[in-house]
């Protein structure tokens, strides 16, 4: 989950989505009443309400035809709600609504970062106290990230300090040092990131702050140069782009689940199994992921990756043929 500061349209939109669900039951509790009036009542020009009243007008029950939308009657500057579509009816929560409800609301309560807490906190309570049992439930939410790293981390971001990381890659498989300008921690899912300008590489990075081995603060202040771009990762942290190496494989049944955890470009249908399609950002890391999945991948390209997982199935191989030395034998 990415956590986003509220901006004004985002207000907006928060408070027109309450004023529409109250307006259906205010108008039906008011037949025919005169549309400046009602504006008044609500706090919004004469304007805005129609304006929500046209909105409304394709607003409805699945299937969104004739006898489906929220349906009203104007004469002159007067409105009356002829078919409300079930807004006339308090929402009530089934059991297992409300404990989905309960879990996540509770996830978004230990995320760290989340803003507004306190109205988490206090609609959790709200339904937890109406939904009578749930109280009690035996629901247990804890995230993954490291909670205590992760605000350290923050602190040392409040602080405008550059920072020495520790950092552990796992494409690479190998653990670097490196000094970084930190610009934000940030939420993507359920885990944490630092992004900074990396004097390294010489380019934005987003650093797993659970792969954070160790930080220290430096005297001097961060300076992130202006080509230090925030990411965009409303769609996740990877972004595969068409320069990257596009790795082609057949999975069977057991494999099947790389199509759910790592984005992919194809997947289709062969005999008993799967062709899939996806690009990586390094082949060294494609090496030891699919080595690990065994006899259940074929890797039909790229060449180079098919000859390195050859020939490191090889040199294991022949690490099983080789003889072993007889033990010594116990003196006499």
């Amino acid at each position: 989950m990415t956590l986003q500061p509220r901006t004004p349209a985002h207000r907006a939109s928060a408070d027109r989505l309450g004023r529409l669900l109250n307006l259906v039951p205010y108008l039906l509790a008011r037949p025919g009443i005169r549309v400046a009036e009602a504006a008044a009542d609500l706090g919004v020009t004469e304007r805005q309400l129609r304006e929500d009243l046209e909105l409304l007008w394709v607003c409805g029950l699945p299937g969104y035809g004739p006898g489906d939308l929220i349906d009203m009657a104007f004469d002159g500057d007067r409105v009356t709600i002829t078919y409300d579509a079930g807004i006339d009816r308090p929402l009530r929560l089934t059991q297992d609504e409300a404990l989905a409800l309960v879990v996540a609301l509770r996830m978004l309560a230990e995320t760290p970062g989340t803003g507004n807490r306190d109205a988490v906190e206090r609609a959790l309570a709200k339904i937890e106290g109406a939904a009578g049992d749930l109280a009690d439930a035996p629901v247990a939410v804890r995230l993954p990230a490291n909670a205590e790293r992760l605000d350290a981390i923050r602190s040392a971001v409040e602080g405008g300090r550059a920072l020495r990381l520790t950092y552990y890659t796992a494409a690479r498989d190998e653990t670097t040092e490196r000094v970084v300008d930190p610009m934000r921690v940030l939420m993507v899912g359920a885990r944490g990131y630092l992004e900074a300008w990396c004097r390294r590489a010489e380019a934005t990075r987003l650093f797993r702050i659970d792969r954070i081995d160790a930080f220290a603060e430096l005297a001097e202040r961060a300076a992130p140069p202006a080509q230090a771009v925030p990411h965009d990762v409303t769609g996740g942290v990877f972004h595969p782009s068409g320069d990257l190496p596009l790795v082609t494989v057949r999975v069977g049944r057991g494999g099947r689940w790389i199509t759910e955890y790592y984005p992919v470009e194809e997947v289709r249908r062969d005999g008993g199994g799967w062709v899939v399609a996806m690009r990586v950002t390094d082949l060294g890391w494609a090496q030891r992921l699919l080595l690990g999945l065994g006899a259940d991948v074929t890797v039909l390209g790229p060449p180079e990756l098919v000859d390195r997982i050859r020939a490191q199935a090889a040199t294991a191989l022949d690490q099983y043929a080789a003889p072993h030395p007889a033990p010594p034998r116990a003196a006499r």
